[in-house]
């Protein structure tokens, strides 16, 4: 069977290290007068001696080391960040009208311009309409039906074929 160890507060350590760290009394008559170990008493001593140094050291200079790794970390963040964002424009193998797509135009929290940055397409891009004129659109639905009916026509003949048609 196992002790039960003794739980003590903060301020029940706090009262015995002062009386230890006063030394009006032996370390041995603290701990038989408060029921704890002599070698406890000894640690929270050392503690509490410790603690105080921190006490009247300046703070400032604490604050500034939590701020500089804090800004390191950061930098880190940002930089690993960086490296995740080409690696994805590098596996993002599209098209220009494809990457487009992947705009999202109704998003609010992330502009336009900075997705349009993100993704490597030029803000233009996003906003281009391609003109298509009706001779354009006549021509490719002649040889789409062409080639459906003789896709064994190679260019010349579809050339002459596609001339007939048209005169």
């Amino acid at each position: 069977m196992g002790k039960i160890h003794k739980r003590h507060s903060p301020s029940f350590k706090a009262k015995v290290a002062l009386e230890a760290i006063r030394e009006e009394e032996t370390v041995t008559e603290l701990a038989s007068r408060y029921g704890v170990h002599p070698t406890q008493i000894k640690r929270w001593k050392k503690a509490a001696a410790e603690g105080m140094i921190e006490l009247f050291t300046d703070r400032r200079g604490k604050r500034e080391e939590e701020k500089s790794l804090l800004i390191e970390e950061l930098y880190r963040e940002i930089g690993q960040l960086k490296v995740e964002l080409d690696w994805l424009k590098k596996k993002l193998d599209l098209s220009a009208r494809e990457t487009v797509m992947l705009i999202e135009r109704e998003d609010k929290q992330i502009p336009i311009t900075r997705q349009a940055q993100l993704l490597g397409i030029s803000r233009s891009t996003v906003y281009y309409k391609p003109r298509v004129h009706s001779y354009n659109l006549k021509l490719m639905h002649l040889i789409d039906e062409q080639y459906t009916k003789t896709p064994f026509y190679g260019s010349r003949r579809m050339r002459e074929t596609l001339k007939k048609k048209w005169l």
